[in-house]
């Protein structure tokens, strides 16, 4: 697409990979055949970020603000549903930097434990992700803190692009790419990447459409905030910064039910013996539940974006 304004391109991309590496895992590809998901004909690759450092991709994008932005005596501060907030802690804690990190009540005792374990100072406020955000940029008025915005900063979206630099190199022929949205910081920074040179795909609950409904609208416009994967991918609104990177280079969205990602976990757990939580079997329940069905000899990629659960018995 002609003439769109991005707010970095791949070589900003490579070097904050660079900048980043030391600090972050290169996360395999798991290759399989469709056929174990009753699904023929399809070559999948699964990129898996539920290995990544605090258990989820968004290490990447911690670690970039971090590197990137000069952070004050204060520390820095982060609103989040536990994924991210334990990825700052973690990346603070490396840095050696002071960190407070809000979480609503929704958030995981698995999220909620890490964040405790890496040494950060854990505010539980409100019950949705829009309330301990504004008790975070509260915090920054009274502290001097530098916030770190869980999805809508160029940085963060620096950060969650280098998946991509990655995939392009260890899947490079992939037709199709399938990613979970909450605030829509790692789309974004995905598409980035490709520039539309393949098929990218937003999958969101109908629980939380904020990425279906702003394309819908032409802008950011709130959506409902609920469901399974309420701590990870309900932030109400798409960001401000995210939203014209989405609309230029996303090719649409779908929606999954609840049941549906319940069903993607087990399935990721009875095929492959691996542990998912809601948002990072989202974008595998898509496929599963039949919600994106690929053409014949379509070769698709998914992010695994992340494994912060409790224990589950999902042999039952």
């Amino acid at each position: 697409m002609a003439n769109v304004f991005i707010a970095f391109d791949q070589d900003q991309i490579r070097q904050c990979e660079k900048l980043i590496r030391p600090y972050v895992r290169r996360t395999p590809i798991l290759a399989i055949d469709g056929a174990d998901l009753g699904i023929n004909s399809l070559k999948l690759s699964l990129k898996l970020e539920l290995f990544q450092h605090s258990g989820s991709f968004k290490a990447r994008g911690a670690f970039a603000n971090l590197l990137l932005r000069k952070v004050p005596a204060a520390g820095v501060v982060a609103a989040s549903g536990g994924n991210h907030g334990a990825a700052v802690a973690y990346a603070a804690m490396t840095l050696k930097i002071p960190a407070r990190i809000f979480v609503p009540s929704v958030s995981s005792p698995a999220k909620i434990a890490r964040i405790r374990e890496y040494g950060a100072d854990l505010v539980i406020e409100g019950d949705r992700y829009a309330d301990a955000l504004a008790a975070s940029e509260a915090w920054v008025e009274r502290s001097g803190a530098m916030p770190v915005h869980a999805f809508d900063q160029y940085e963060t979206m620096l950060g969650q692009a280098t998946i991509a630099l990655e995939l392009s190199d260890q899947v490079p022929d992939i037709d199709t790419l399938l990613v979970s949205v909450g605030g829509g910081g790692l789309i974004a920074g995905i598409a980035a990447w490709y520039g539309g040179a393949i098929k990218v795909i937003g999958v969101e609950p109908f629980a939380a459409p904020t990425l279906t409904k702003a394309l819908a609208a032409g802008r950011p416009v709130d959506a409902e905030a609920g469901g399974l994967a309420a701590d990870s991918l309900a932030p109400q609104r798409i960001g401000e910064k995210v939203f014209p990177i989405t609309k230029s280079y996303v090719h649409g969205t779908v929606l999954v039910t609840d049941d549906a990602i319940r069903l993607a976990q087990k399935m990721l757990w009875r095929t492959l013996r691996l542990v998912a939580e809601p948002g990072g079997a989202a974008a595998f329940a898509a496929l599963t539940s039949g919600a994106y069905k690929p053409q014949g000899g379509e070769r698709v990629a998914v992010i695994i974006s992340g494994g912060n659960t409790t224990a589950v018995n999902f042999d039952q």
